[in-house]
């Protein structure tokens, strides 16, 4: 398994470096220019020119490309045009918000989905299987942006049960943490429930036909030991897969929510950063959202030979 791990990591070097070089190469292309952003509209050309020498933009594209993945390889990700602060301390103070969001919505997701999808394949045919499956596609086809606002709106506006927008640190009150963050979050678990839902019931309707769960029940074992030990336990590889995908759609989904829910996470910073074109805080951003996918997706391939000794790593 250590091999295994070396492995994978040095396979994540060549995707975290076509990642960067993919970002920088399209944001230094598009068009318009970052120093306006530092001047008033009536600037003149002599103000401009001065401001691109200040920042380094008058330099020839390749030129500051290498030195930004010099810097990169010292593990400085650069400084922020207009926050005048290091990239790094930038994302740091965001990140925590963002992951808190994530896994919670993460483990909301799969504990709901899992829950929902078992319950179906038990209840397969019936008016409960269908209707599970009519909910877990309807979480599916809900755009993330839209239901934010619905919620909003039905219990922040409407019925006053939680806050509309806003964000309280854990640590200065965990009460009003939690009322905060139980909008988005929910948000955010919708459609990633509805995709562990469908998952697990396609996975757990297959296992649950095999011939070890007839002799099973043919045994007389109780039929909640029969689903949860026999069939879900077994079932549980492609429900791991789908894990890991949703790291990624939790992540890019975070974007959006924080904006709607006015969360000051890592995608207000990287949606902030794009609207006023600083190049250093986009960067950044992505390469670290990138290398949270890479190393959920590493987890998740170990937990395959956790879950079934028949996987093989090496």
């Amino acid at each position: 398994m250590g091999r295994f791990v070396v492995r994978r990591l040095f396979a994540s070097i060549p995707v975290l470096f076509l990642v960067s070089l993919i970002t920088f190469g399209l944001l230094w292309l598009v068009p318009g220019d970052p120093a306006s952003m530092f001047l008033d509209a009536g600037a003149t050309a002599e103000q401009l020119d001065r401001v691109r020498r200040e920042l380094g933009l008058d330099r020839p594209f390749l030129l500051r490309m290498g030195d930004w993945y010099l810097r990169l390889l010292q593990g400085d990700l650069g400084r922020s045009l207009l926050l005048n602060r290091s990239v790094t301390s930038a994302i740091f103070e965001r990140l925590p918000v963002t992951l808190s969001l994530t896994m919670l919505a993460f483990i909301f997701a799969v504990l709901i989905g899992v829950a929902a999808g078992v319950l179906a394949a038990m209840r397969h045919g019936r008016a409960a299987d269908q209707g599970l499956m009519t909910l877990a596609l309807l979480g599916l086809s809900i755009p993330e942006f839209w239901l934010g606002l619905v919620l909003v709106w039905l219990v922040a506006v409407l019925v006053p049960i939680f806050p509309a927008g806003d964000y309280v640190a854990f640590m200065q009150s965990p009460w009003q943490w939690a009322r905060h963050i139980a909008l988005p979050m929910f948000t955010l678990a919708c459609v990633q429930m509805g995709f562990v839902a469908r998952m697990t019931r396609s996975s757990m309707l297959e296992v649950l036909g095999q011939d070890f769960v007839r002799t099973a029940r043919a045994k007389g074992l109780p039929e909640p030991y029969v689903v949860l030990r026999h069939g879900l336990v077994n079932a549980m590889v492609p429900i791991v897969t789908v894990m890991g995908i949703m790291i990624g759609g939790l992540l890019g989904g975070a974007v959006v929510i924080e904006q709607v829910f006015s969360i000051p996470g890592m995608g207000r910073l990287i949606i902030g950063a794009v609207l006023s074109r600083d190049f250093p805080v986009i960067q950044g951003g992505l390469l670290f959202l990138a290398l949270i996918y890479l190393t959920v997706n590493i987890i998740v391939d170990l937990l395959y030979a956790v879950i079934d000794p028949r996987v093989r790593l090496e």
